[in-house]
């Protein structure tokens, strides 16, 4: 489970990021961007260079891949993730689907889900394991009345 959210969060920050600075054309605005053009932006008055900007390289997609990517490598290695990666992911996505509904939240809502799912499974088992590790173990001999 773990191992699907992160594939889903590193796919959805992959695809907000390429699909930008591709399908919406951000990328055309790369010149402006690396010449300076910025520098004297405003958020109130956005030229489009500006706004292709935040929407594709200043947005959430390239933190969501490192994200993505983290609990990947986190599960590779043996590592259960933190559950606030999860709850904070899953906060984000409640307020995403309030502003804007009309976007993929419902895919976020299922990575949220697995991973926290996951994290939570995880935990129980290593609990389970440490409990029998650190039991008692039986002594030799007839038991005692």
């Amino acid at each position: 489970m773990i191992k699907w959210a992160g594939w889903i969060i590193t796919l959805c920050g992959t695809g907000h990021t390429v699909g930008a600075l591709t399908l919406e054309k951000a990328g055309r605005y790369a010149g402006t961007w690396f010449s300076g053009g910025l520098w004297s932006e405003d958020f109130a008055d956005m030229s489009p260079a500006g706004s292709a900007y935040w929407l594709s390289l200043a947005s959430f997609g390239i933190p969501l891949i490192l994200v993505g990517l983290t609990v990947l490598w986190l599960d590779r290695r043996g590592i259960t993730p933190p559950a606030f990666i999860g709850w904070t992911l899953a906060g984000w996505t409640v307020v995403d689907a309030v502003v804007l509904p009309f976007t993929p939240w419902p895919i976020f809502v299922v990575a949220c889900a697995l991973l926290l799912i996951g994290i939570h499974r995880a935990n129980r088992a290593n609990r389970a394991h440490r409990a029998r590790r650190d039991s008692p173990a039986p002594k030799a001999g007839l038991p005692r009345a």
